[in-house]
């Protein structure tokens, strides 16, 4: 099958040849057809497989096709729920349309930047508008953007944008939009929100899904690494001197630790920055450009950095922390294994974290042998038991954390039994005699 087959004109094959594109990927396959026939799509491929391409080839192809209407409009509109990811879709736009006969106007609008400039861009509108939701309602409280005549409306990673909160600004959205449009939603994972949302959302589309298959899985070799809790940042070092690897993704829990950990491997002598969601557009942006350049070895960076980032040839994620929701590590480990390159991915499992990672296996379906690096042996051979008192209720003063109460439905998850430490009663507090004296 060639991208000939699939019905695109003559300047964007010659896009994707330059770009070294040999043959469509499944979702493109089948995508593609159905996008350029004018139906709604509901798609679901695994990371590095392809997406963006399989919705904007189409698009791009529809809108030269067409003509904007003077004015404040906008003529397709995709939804995302990062501006990492934003900047991306937006730059693969922009290289399908490089062969049109005449350019297409596209724009990105994303928070973390003044909105000026975004303001003035939209002048006249725009054949493409990528955005993420909270920065365009901005744009349209200010009156500098039109929905009224979107022919094409993408949610992509929609699962995200669901666990982001974006709900609400969804259905402000929709609500603006024509009712005579195509719509297309792509999502990594379909819990109950995003059924609802496509159900509300499409007219009889095209369920595409693309399981994984021998051929198209990404060569990842996933290892698991025991280790301390206090001693993964040596580990981590020790990693990234042993293999040599030209740029690794380190996943943590917090923006601190993202700071943190940088700062001790920068100490050290390996050059590492941070990237969270409280960093400017310019710094995210810059971070990034470093890790792709060769500049940064280790990038640091929360979960933010999960989804919707393309790091061309990376060799190597770590699980630092492991990720709080156990479906998100298939997004974490998607970073490398990109494009037909080979890839590793290493998660720390501490005592404290091991019914956890168990967890994930059990939901991915996985059996990976646990490691120990001479050297980084653990010393701790059980996670601390909680605290439970012998009626079974909690102990004022000694309530469980929160992330005891989450190891242990963990535990439960994985059929586990849960270590028990049961706290003697205190003594009884002694009576006051009637003459003020006590027994």
């Amino acid at each position: 099958m060639s991208f000939a087959s699939l019905g695109l004109s003559e300047p964007l094959q010659r896009a994707v040849a330059a770009w070294h594109y040999e043959a469509p990927t499944p979702i493109q396959a089948a995508a593609i057809p159905a996008i350029l026939r004018g139906r709604d799509v509901w798609g679901s491929a695994q990371t590095g497989s392809g997406k963006t391409a399989a919705f904007a080839l189409p698009i791009v192809q529809k809108l030269a096709a067409s003509q904007r209407p003077p004015g404040r409009f906008v003529s397709a509109l995709i939804l995302v729920p990062t501006r990492e990811l934003a900047t991306q879709v937006v730059e693969s736009v922009r290289r399908y349309a490089r062969y049109l006969p005449q350019p297409l106007k596209t724009l990105v609008a994303v928070g973390g930047l003044s909105i000026n400039p975004q303001m003035m861009a939209l002048g006249g509108g725009a054949d493409l508008l990528v955005a993420t939701p909270g920065r365009l309602l901005d744009l349209i409280d200010h009156n500098a953007v039109s929905l009224s005549e979107v022919s094409v409306l993408v949610l992509d990673e929609a699962d995200r944008l669901l666990d982001l909160g974006f709900k609400a600004e969804l259905d402000r959205i929709v609500a603006m939009l024509p009712a005579r449009r195509q719509s297309l939603l792509f999502s990594a994972t379909f819990p109950a929100e995003v059924e609802a949302l496509a159900s509300a959302l499409l007219r009889d589309p095209v369920r595409i899904e693309t399981p994984a298959t021998a051929e198209n899985t990404p060569e990842i070799l996933q290892r698991v690494i025991e280790v301390d809790v206090p001693r993964r940042t040596q580990l981590l070092r020790h990693l990234v001197e042993t293999h040599a690897w030209s740029g690794v993704l380190v996943f943590v829990a917090t923006k601190y630790s993202t700071e943190h950990v940088a700062e001790k491997l920068g100490r050290a002598g390996i050059a590492a920055a941070a990237l969270h969601g409280e960093l400017s557009q310019g710094a995210r942006t810059q971070a990034l450009a470093d890790l792709k350049a060769g500049k940064v070895k280790v990038l640091i960076a929360t979960d933010l950095a999960a989804r919707g980032i393309d790091i061309p040839k990376l060799p190597a994620v770590v699980n630092y922390d492991l990720p709080r929701s156990a479906v998100d590590y298939t997004h974490r480990i998607g970073r490398t294994g990109r494009a037909g390159e080979a890839g590793v991915a290493i998660s720390f499992v501490s005592a404290s974290t091991h019914a956890h990672f168990c967890l994930i296996e059990k939901l991915h379906g996985l059996a990976l042998e646990r490691e120990q690096i001479p050297g980084f042996e653990p010393r701790e051979t059980e996670a601390p038991p909680p605290l439970v008192a012998p009626g079974g209720g909690g102990i004022k003063g000694r309530r469980k954390s929160k992330k005891d109460k989450i190891r242990e439905v963990a535990a439960r998850a994985v059929g586990e039994p849960l270590p028990v430490r049961v706290v003697p009663p205190r003594p009884p507090r002694p009576q006051a005699r009637p003459g003020g004296e006590r027994r």
